[in-house]
């Protein structure tokens, strides 16, 4: 690949609704800049953009791939996202990196949900944006449809660059408004502009000459004055809106069919911006609040973001970056500050889907990857060691779908561990963690299919077989009154005996107060040694549970009185003691289970509120307020979490997939006692299971 300039780079984002067809245009962007020499296609598993087995099996993305495209003297970084809300942290990732968005829709579906979710993403970013209405060959496909759509859903400018020729079975390729021109077929031929469509794109090249024109006060006056503004002139104005955000062009085409890509790929380089023209990132100094401005300039100082990583099967962890500031070189030494560490930069490489290229450089505004970096995980910054710097990372959704994962065998049970951990680098949205009250190991993702393609990772990265199940609730166990035990613990057998009598009083405390043990003992009935053995005995009761197997919470114990022999007393009398008496003492307070209520927020098409509402009212939810915002509406409730454990699938049913939804810890409160006879019935009857 030939070296370029910054000014003759590009780094645009490919955002969508899954099924809109980004890897096909993807695919049809690398094919007409001459970067394969046939044309791959989703179906078959053929394309460069979904190279990872599980993409082919499934026939839709689940990575993102960098596809670089060569195109009349400047080099075009595609990243190409998945499109299903699952896997928006790699949507997220990219959107970090890229300098402009295109936002891909279906002719026939027009904006869904997923274009929705992305277009946030990128407008998190402000990203200058085109909007591409591909498959315009499909049946029902409406350019003017989905125009309209557009303008309701989104507030902004949309100006269409470009008309269809044709629609449906006879969409045969697009008309240029800006040099008034018709490009036809795979090949983009100029043509005349069909006689048909001369009055239609009159009209819309007003549209587009008025926006050119309000973007630049020369060019307005120019317009005003009756004078005619040359495509250049056109061009000049248009580039500003785009870039400042306020000119959305829209432009059409059918990836599958290869039309309208030509036309697409002169766009990016006549409008979108390069890394010099995009706004300069802001980067801090370690232990400082100083700021620090910085340009893409390939002598400035070093400042590298990782924003994606991946366990390759052959060369190890590949970390995917982008160079923000000077220029990254192999065989190198850089720094991470974030764990004041160097790194070693070996062989440095373009990436095209799985495809390696050795480089000697990367400048500032290239993308680029490199292997078996030792401590860099996604969202480190890299740089040299005497001008440390950090850019701002990325932000990921929490996880909603949790799983319990057990190792299949032995041998998968002693990798179980670092394998969950090297999936979580790969993917920050991928958690996972020891939950102490179930004694489970909890995977947590951002839906079934997501937990669906870890889980197969771990095994085809990994080698670790896992089965998966629904997690248990982790409840807590507390009292609801103040109540008094006491217990004598006498063992008499040949040789030394045992004895240790305890009086405990249990109050209950505030929630989230934890444990309070207090000595009230006076007069010497226990020696000040075996009060530390008591608070031990009970520590091991308050783990195991009373009633339900479940953690023991927000309890004071007070130990007023007690006998010890001088003789028989010890410490592992004591111990027994004490949690024999603590579990007396509980058993009289009154104790109930504590269940956790999650604070949930959910975003649905208005059509939608009454059956999301009706179900969350067979979900003991309390809802908390609504909202209307631009035909949405926005619902926050406090649900416990035994009843959200799968409503990611509920939701999605329920909506048609176009409701979205997000779940945080807020509080423990008691269990309904209805519902905790049946929970403590079912951990007594898995007890004796279990002996």
């Amino acid at each position: 690949m030939a070296k370029y300039k910054v000014e003759q780079l590009r780094n645009v984002a490919l955002l969508g609704h899954g099924s809109s067809g980004k890897t096909s245009l993807s695919e049809a962007l690398i094919y007409d800049s001459g970067g394969v020499s046939r044309m791959g296609r989703v179906e078959n598993g053929s394309t460069v953009s979904d190279w990872d087995p599980e993409e082919q099996r499934r026939g839709f993305s689940v990575n993102t791939s960098i596809i670089p495209c060569e195109w009349q003297g400047h080099k075009i970084n595609i990243l190409d996202t998945p499109g299903y809300m699952d896997f928006i942290g790699e949507v997220i990732g990219a959107v970090r990196v890229a300098d402009a968005a295109i936002i891909v829709l279906d002719a026939v579906s027009g904006v869904e949900v997923g274009t929705e979710a992305v277009w946030a993403h990128a407008d998190e970013r402000k990203l200058p944006r085109f909007a591409f209405i591909n498959k315009m060959d499909r049946e029902n496909a409406s350019f003017d449809g989905v125009l309209a759509q557009l303008r309701e859903a989104f507030s902004g400018n949309f100006v269409p660059l470009q008309l269809p020729i044709g629609a449906e079975a006879s969409f045969r390729g697009v008309v240029d408004l800006v040099e008034k021109k018709a490009y036809i077929g795979p090949e983009g031929e100029a043509t005349e502009i069909p006689a048909e469509m001369a009055e239609a794109v009159e009209e819309a090249r007003v549209q587009l000459i008025e926006a050119a024109a309000e973007s630049d006060d020369e060019l307005i006056m120019k317009y005003l004055e009756g004078e005619e503004l040359t495509p250049d002139e056109i061009r000049r104005g248009l580039s500003v809106g785009v870039r400042d955000g306020s000119v959305i062009p829209v432009l059409c085409g059918s990836a599958t069919q290869n039309l309208g890509v030509h036309a697409l790929l002169k766009a990016i380089i006549d409008f979108l911006p390069s890394p010099l023209e995009a706004p300069k990132e802001v980067a801090t100094v370690p232990g400082s609040e100083e700021e620090v401005e910085l340009s893409p300039d390939p002598n400035g100082p070093l400042a590298v973001l990782a924003f994606k990583t991946v366990a390759d099967p052959y060369v190890g962890k590949l970390t995917y970056f982008r160079v923000v500031s000077g220029t990254l070189r192999s065989d190198s030494r850089v720094f991470n500050p974030r764990v004041g560490q160097e790194e070693r930069i070996g062989q440095l490489f373009m990436v095209r889907g799985k495809e390696q290229t050795g480089v000697e450089e990367v400048i500032a505004g290239d993308l680029g990857a490199v292997a078996k970096l030792t401590h860099t995980l996604t969202g480190d910054t890299l740089c040299d060691q005497g001008t440390p710097l950090v850019l701002k990372g990325m932000t990921y959704p929490h996880p909603l779908y949790e799983v319990a994962v057990s190792p299949k065998t032995k041998a998968d049970s002693a990798k179980m561990g670092t394998a969950l951990t090297r999936l979580c680098e790969e993917d920050p949205t991928l958690q996972w963690r020891q939950e102490k009250a179930t004694r489970e190991t909890i995977l947590a993702g951002l839906g079934e299919a997501h937990i669906d393609v870890a889980v197969r990772r771990l095994e085809s990265k990994f080698g670790v077989g896992v089965e998966t199940s629904i997690p248990k609730v982790p409840y807590r166990e507390t009292i609801s009154r103040v109540a008094s035990a006491q217990y004598r613990h006498k063992k008499q057998t040949g040789g030394a005996g045992q004895f240790a009598e305890v009086h405990l009083r249990v109050e209950p405390l505030e929630r989230g107060a934890g444990f309070e043990y207090v000595n009230e003992v006076f007069g010497g009935a226990i020696s000040s040694a075996f009060i530390p053995s008591i608070e031990k005995g009970i520590r091991q009761v308050m783990e195991q549970g009373v009633i339900a197997g479940y953690p023991v919470v927000d309890i004071k114990a007070a130990v007023y009185d007690g006998k010890e022999h001088p003789v028989d007393s010890k410490d592992i009398a004591f111990q027994i003691a004490g949690r024999e008496v603590f579990k007396l003492a509980v058993q009289q307070a009154g104790p109930i289970l504590l269940e956790p209520i999650m604070n949930v927020t959910i975003t649905v098409p208005e059509q939608y509120m009454g059956d999301v509402l009706s179900d969350l009212n067979t979900k003991r939810a309390r809802v908390q307020g609504m909202e209307q915002v631009r035909g949405k509406s926005i619902i926050r409730a406090q649900v416990p979490l035994a009843e959200m454990q799968r409503y990611a699938t509920d939701l999605r049913s329920l909506t048609q997939g176009r409701g979205i939804y997000t779940m945080e810890f807020s509080h423990y409160e008691p269990v309904p006692s209805h519902i905790a006879e049946r929970i403590i019935a079912e951990a007594k009857q898995r007890a004796n299971e279990e002996k």
